[in-house]
């Protein structure tokens, strides 16, 4: 019988499990999700209980595999590896037998602005980020780890290890976890050219390797309590996670050179793949390593879902279907408004972390539907911008696949084409972060991948698409003319 893959892919909000088969193409009756809170605060907290991601990625591979054992054509098929996409950027501290004395905090924790702030005034970002390929920045882990030694040092002290939530998971279920490339190198502490953590980086954070689980992309054999609960996951190899960005653009089939992986989840990001041994990105841009022979380079934005989840919450512009008819008859940017969609602490391309989320233009004929559409909009201008810092530093321009939650809404497809003004490609495999973690579990296994079906493009509107631009300029002046305020706006 021709193996199965078991890929998960853990969320902010959401995991997910499923079997993709020998082809790379997903099992869709196999597909489990759980979903738990994110824990905000109003200083910029933004965590989450290791407990209830463990129990929703446990209830997802038991869904998955109870499946796989009663569905007559899938009985029996064996398990040949378990490939994982995590969020990048996050972090729990454990003790030296792995049980969690932190919460997770995740890439949207932006209690730590002061600290990251304070790396800016002790370190050059630009030779740092030339360094790790990261910003000094509230995202990243040596902004959060002097904020917690800070502010939690009795805490910080007794932490013996650091590791990323897809680590903690991989030991908790396996007995051993190691460090994906994938996922060390979105920590801010790793060095994607030397393929090692920075060490000026950990010295000024108060670590040492020892502290930090080893870096590997070899897998971990499924054992123990895991093993005998799921026969069929016995001794299976169980590879580390990668990073969710790596993750997309593998899924996406956006491996080669002229072809950028777009997705838009509840975060938002633009990346490019690139082969080579020295990693390097304009500044502004990430280089985050795939693996030892590739990296990327691109932007993320922290604000595009969520937002687009708080404007459902706190506009109620009407059902879904009636939202996706009155924006479609709402082509282009009417509404007189110029947003910065700042909710959350943004990144790429200015990473301006202290500016909040900005509305210019209100009057009293604006509607809450005016409002939605400029905020979405908003968004994704935002993308935009990492689009034309990419392609002004590459001298060409790529071909933009899209996944993620925004394809779901055809309207939403077609604005982003039009404020891009290129061709957008949606992705046959919406789920591109799960694909991926099953894509990289097949290339390790030496397993032929199959090319994802081309779909054919939205065209972008050219009359609209100028507008848009214009509307892009205003934004930026917007975010000029706002910052240095930061909190007093």
């Amino acid at each position: 019988m021709l193996p199965l893959i078991l890929a998960l892919d853990i969320g902010t909000s959401s995991s997910r499990a499923s079997f993709f088969d020998e082809t790379g193409s997903r099992l869709v009756s196999t597909t489990a999700q759980r979903t738990y809170p994110l824990i905000t605060t109003p200083d910029g907290g933004a965590e989450l209980d290791p407990f209830l991601l463990l129990d929703a990625i446990e209830q997802c591979i038991a869904q998955a595999i109870e499946v796989l054992r009663t569905t007559p054509a899938l009985r029996g098929r064996p398990i040949a590896g378990v490939g994982v996409s995590c969020f990048w950027h996050s972090i729990v501290g454990t003790d030296s037998l792995g049980r969690p004395l932190t919460k997770i905090i995740t890439w949207a924790d932006a209690r730590c602005r002061p600290e990251a702030a304070q790396l800016r005034e002790t370190f050059s970002e630009e030779a740092v980020h030339a360094r790790t390929g990261c910003m000094l920045r509230s995202s990243f882990w040596p902004a959060k780890l002097l904020w917690l030694r800070n502010h939690q040092k009795e805490t910080f002290n007794a932490v013996k290890i650091w590791m990323s939530p897809a680590e903690w998971i991989q030991q908790t279920l396996t007995g051993r976890a190691v460090c994906a490339l994938a996922m060390g190198t979105g920590t801010g502490m790793f060095d994607p050219t030397r393929l090692d953590w920075d060490p000026a980086m950990l010295s000024h954070c108060g670590l040492t390797p020892s502290n930090l689980l080893p870096l590997s992309d070899e897998p971990v054999a499924v054992g123990g309590a895991l093993g005998e609960v799921f026969p069929e996951l016995n001794g299976v190899p169980w590879f580390p996670a990668i990073g969710d960005g790596a993750a997309s653009n593998l899924g996406s089939g956006c491996t080669l050179p002229g072809l950028a992986a777009i997705n838009v989840g509840t975060s938002a990001a633009l990346r490019i793949m690139r082969a080579g041994t020295e990693a390097k990105s304009p500044t502004g841009l990430f280089c985050y390593r795939v693996d030892a022979q590739r990296y990327l380079v691109g932007g993320a934005i922290s604000n595009a879902g969520n937002l687009r989840a708080w404007c459902l919450r706190e506009l109620q512009t009407g059902n879904p279907e009636e939202l996706e008819a009155a924006l479609a008859a709402r082509p282009g940017p009417t509404h007189g408004l110029t947003v910065l969609p700042c909710w959350a602490a943004e990144r790429a391309p200015t990473w301006n972390e202290d500016l909040q989320g900005s509305i210019l233009g209100i009057t009293h004929s604006t509607t809450g539907l005016d409002l939605f559409q400029a905020i979405t909009e908003a968004t994704y201008q935002r993308i935009a911008q990492i689009a034309d810092l990419l392609v002004a530093s590459t001298q060409e321009t790529p071909k933009f696949l899209v996944s993620g939650g925004i394809q779901h809404s055809l309207t939403a497809l077609q604005r982003l084409a039009d404020i891009l003004d290129q061709p957008l490609y949606a992705n046959p495999e919406p789920e591109a972060s799960i694909r991926g973690a099953a894509v990289y579990a097949m290339e390790k296994l030496g397993m032929p991948i199959q090319a994802l079906p081309e779909t054919a493009p939205l065209l972008p509107r050219k009359e609209i698409a100028s507008r848009y631009r214009e509307a892009r300029a205003a934004q930026t002046n917007l975010e000029a003319l706002l910052r240095g305020y930061g909190t007093q706006i």
